[in-house]
């Protein structure tokens, strides 16, 4: 906790490496795939639960810049997962013991550093992997709800009592067939769960790795549509805000909520307006 920014970019270092080291290994893909990686830090109760969510793409790029499709395998998803689950542990605590010896990370006097290494050494380490997406809409759906989310939305509070300061919320226990249950807690014991998923300032919680890595990424990806004789993919249309309301919610904005009539016409968006630092 007192180390957030330093281990969360070990966290993104670990995981994208070891997916970088299987598809670069002769034995799975020996090409370079693409990675989008999401940091999560929160579970169904609030509780401190830091781990990364990783999109991996069906296939790669080669060396000579041709796409290499995945095939089917022996061991289910793209790379077995124990194996992975090794990789993982290994590549993460190298780094934190070179950590904690240069000092970028430091532990409580307390501590029995030694010890905690060979804990975590002998601690299963699990790497969680899933089928395929049935698609590119699937994977967006996916991305969304891992993207733009924080750690409490406003739609799972189900009260909140200001007489006996309590906020209860609904969650999903996962332990007990994800049954939908509620749990209340004191206002300050929420404010103290809730603030622990706030990240350090300015620290990028999605991250691209593999073909997708920003430097030179559309040139890569242009070279392979070449390569495999497909359109070049098209710039990005700015679909209007009308139009994406009535296709996702079903929402007719020019349509009065009273009379039904099609009589509204959006004139003007306020932003709220923020006095600055200077005044």
């Amino acid at each position: 906790m007192g180390h957030r920014r330093e281990l969360y970019k070990l966290l993104f270092d670990a995981t994208s490496q070891t997916l970088l080291t299987f598809a670069a290994d002769p034995k799975y893909l020996e090409a370079l795939p693409g990675i989008i990686s999401v940091l999560h830090t929160w579970g169904q109760q609030l509780s401190f639960h830091a781990h990364i969510h990783c999109i991996v793409s069906g296939g790669s790029i080669t060396a000579d810049g041709s796409w290499k499709q995945a095939t089917k395998n022996d061991w289910q998803f793209l790379f077995p997962v124990k194996s992975m689950s090794k990789v993982y542990r290994g590549k993460f605590m190298e780094r934190l013991k070179e950590m904690l010896d240069d000092r970028s990370v430091t532990s409580t006097p307390d501590t029995d550093v030694r010890g905690l290494i060979n804990l975590l050494y002998k601690k299963e380490w699990v790497v969680y992997a899933k089928a395929p997406f049935g698609g590119p809409h699937a994977v967006i759906e996916y991305l969304g709800r891992y993207t733009h989310k924080v750690a409490m939305s406003n739609h799972r509070i189900t009260g909140i009592d200001e007489l006996d300061d309590t906020v209860s919320f609904r969650y999903k226990d996962y332990s007990d067939e994800n049954k939908q249950k509620q749990m209340t807690l004191s206002g300050q014991k929420f404010i103290r769960r809730f603030e622990q998923h706030i990240l350090p300032k300015g620290f990028t919680k999605i991250r691209t790795y593999g073909y997708l890595a920003n430097r030179n990424r559309h040139q890569r990806i242009r070279e392979v549509l070449q390569k495999m004789k497909l359109p070049v993919h098209k710039r990005v249309v700015n679909v209007p805000m009308e139009v994406r309301m009535l296709e996702k919610y079903g929402i007719d904005m020019k349509e009065c909520p009273c009379c039904k009539g099609k009589t509204m016409e959006l004139m003007r968006i306020f932003v709220p307006w923020k006095q600055s630092d200077d005044g």
